[in-house]
């Protein structure tokens, strides 16, 4: 009660209090509470120009913390995809390393509109895929449409890593935390700063050495474009046990597309073909 200041000692009389009119008091309580309020209400206003520092703080900041999320199966990352692309401004960029498959029409469909959307607002769209695509005839078309429709694709000859780069800000990419992870096509969402910037840095390494989509060989149409990837590999020096792993393809497989390419061309060694291959090249 001396705390609110409805009573107070008695100075005349040690141990007594003398009563104060509880009108004063709650006067007094109201006061020091409007007070507060009114505190509170000029911090809650100066919020928003406290948050509008944060744009110069993180122009110089050295790092930006632990901020990357397991995803634990494809349908989390798809969906989390799907939401920084509602808000995507300025670009996505996918690499595809896989070999071509089969899709859904519903799903080339979507992939579509996607891009009509994407390119609609402005939005650069690339997308590198392996170069095994490009005898894939299902494939082969939905990626004219793409290329019709604005968007930029490329392929490579070499291995590279799967991702999404979304805006500069968001990164998509393979699990390769959990080694024999049973979703095979879980991933991470990674927001930090550098290594969305580090990304950004290879993918453009990797599509300045891809071949884009318009520029496609015209020269040898008798070999496939794997077949094509393999001599080109052959011819810089490379050994035919290292293509394998350059390429993304098995031993076997190399084998097996050697062969096929000497069948193609009526070579019957790998010295022929590689000497019908030079002079191909020399006369495209």
């Amino acid at each position: 009660m001396v705390g609110l200041g409805l009573i107070a000692p008695n100075p005349d009389r040690d141990g007594q209090y003398l009563a104060h009119d509880p009108r004063a008091a709650a006067q007094r309580a109201l006061s020091q509470v409007q007070e507060t309020i009114t505190r509170a209400a000029q911090c809650m206003a100066e919020l928003p120009a406290i948050e509008g520092l944060v744009p110069a703080y993180d122009a110089h900041r050295w790092y930006s913390g632990p901020v990357s999320e397991l995803l634990q199966s494809r349908d989390e990352m798809n969906q989390r995809i799907q939401q920084a692309l509602r808000t995507a401004s300025s670009e996505m960029w996918t690499a595809q390393p896989g070999a071509p498959v089969d899709r859904d029409p519903e799903v080339q469909r979507a992939g579509m509109e996607r891009v009509l959307d994407l390119r609609g607002r402005g939005v650069s769209v690339r997308s590198l895929y392996n170069i095994a695509v490009r005898d894939h005839a299902p494939t082969v078309g939905h990626l004219a449409s793409v290329v019709e429709a604005g968007a930029e694709v490329a392929t490579l000859e070499e291995m590279f890593p799967r991702l999404v780069i979304i805006d500069g800000i968001h990164l998509f990419i393979d699990n390769c935390v959990q080694a024999g992870a049973e979703d095979r096509d879980a991933g991470w969402h990674v927001t930090d700063r550098a290594t969305v910037a580090w990304a950004h840095m290879l993918y453009q390494q990797l599509w300045a050495r891809g071949t884009r989509w318009q520029d496609r060989d015209a020269g040898s149409e008798t070999l496939t474009e794997r077949q094509k990837a393999i001599l080109r590999a052959l011819e810089e020096g490379e050994p035919q046990h290292g293509v394998g792993p350059r390429l993304g393809l098995s031993d076997r497989t190399v084998t097996k597309e050697i062969a096929a390419a000497r069948a193609a061309v009526g070579a019957q060694t790998v010295y022929q073909l590689m000497s019908w291959w030079g002079r191909r090249q020399a006369e495209s």
